[in-house]
């Protein structure tokens, strides 16, 4: 697992940061009417053959998924992943075993977390990751202290670590078939009571660090290092010392699924400085 510890988002809630990161358009020149009008990563990459799959468990893909295969997740998960509407992200791998199987071509599957969303931060995770106590379990944050806020809020962590973990395990099991890797970053962040600033969404020019610093990780199988000569040592020691933002995966989505196309521009690939081309 590799962790990029300074990784900023391209905006302060999901219906922009989203549609943000998917286009080929960075922050500083993101126009979300221009996007919507424009091919984004996944449409690129399914033209250019690759299998798609999007699988949806936070109320809508804000037209990212809209031209590709998708699945919303609450309305075929299966019996006591889900209450109503709302699914524990566990649920989403559902039918993705099934769906693996049957593929015989290059693939890319989007797991659209809920994560730690909302401010009703105790519904995200199930009992047993009700691990830091004690916990505010309603959704009027504004009345809880931020140590018991911030306790609930890890529970949410504990629990997206362990789906996280069940991802890999899943991508491991493929490894015969398939060189595996995963990339992980969320849309934004969230504040947490903070100079008593809760939740997102704040304009993004005054919008505090806790809403425009995110978590990015990557894990590259053995094998996926080597067919692509990925030097980890290299990777490791950049992701410590460097900047990233939502801007870098467009281009280094591309580059990963070995995707030729004008979009592409190396200078916003993660992978690019640490691959080695005589291998």
């Amino acid at each position: 697992m590799i962790y990029f510890p300074h990784t900023q988002s391209c905006g302060t809630s999901t219906g922009v940061s989203v549609p943000c990161m998917f286009s080929s358009m960075p922050r500083t020149q993101y126009d979300a009417a221009l996007a919507s009008h424009q091919e984004g990563l996944l449409d690129i990459v399914q033209r250019a053959g690759i299998n798609v799959l999007w699988q949806e468990n936070d109320g809508g893909c804000k037209g990212v998924c809209n031209r590709v295969p998708n699945k919303d997740i609450p309305s075929i998960a299966a019996p006591g992943l889900c209450s109503g509407e709302e699914c524990y992200d566990e649920a989403l791998f559902t039918g993705v075993e099934d769906h693996i199987n049957q593929l015989n071509s290059d693939t890319i599957i989007v797991l659209h977390m809920i994560g730690s969303h909302r401010p009703a931060y105790y519904r995200r995770y199930p009992d047993a990751f009700k691990q830091f106590t004690p916990t505010f379990d309603t959704n009027q944050i504004q009345n809880c202290s931020q140590d018991v806020l911030t306790n609930t809020y890890d529970n949410t962590l504990l629990y997206l670590d362990n789906t996280l973990n069940n991802a890999i395990a899943l991508l491991k099991h493929h490894q015969d078939k398939f060189n595996t890797a995963l990339v992980y970053l969320s849309d934004h962040g969230e504040s947490l009571g903070e100079d008593s600033v809760y939740l997102h969404s704040m304009p993004y020019a005054v919008a505090p660090s806790q809403q425009t610093h995110i978590p990015m990780l990557m894990w590259l199988s053995h094998d996926y290092q080597q067919q692509f000569a990925v030097e980890e040592t290299c990777l490791r020691q950049r992701a410590q010392t460097q900047s990233y933002s939502q801007d870098n995966l467009f281009h280094t989505i591309l580059e990963m699924l070995n995707v030729t196309t004008n979009e592409y521009q190396p200078e916003w690939d993660i992978l690019k400085g640490c691959r080695n081309r005589t291998a």
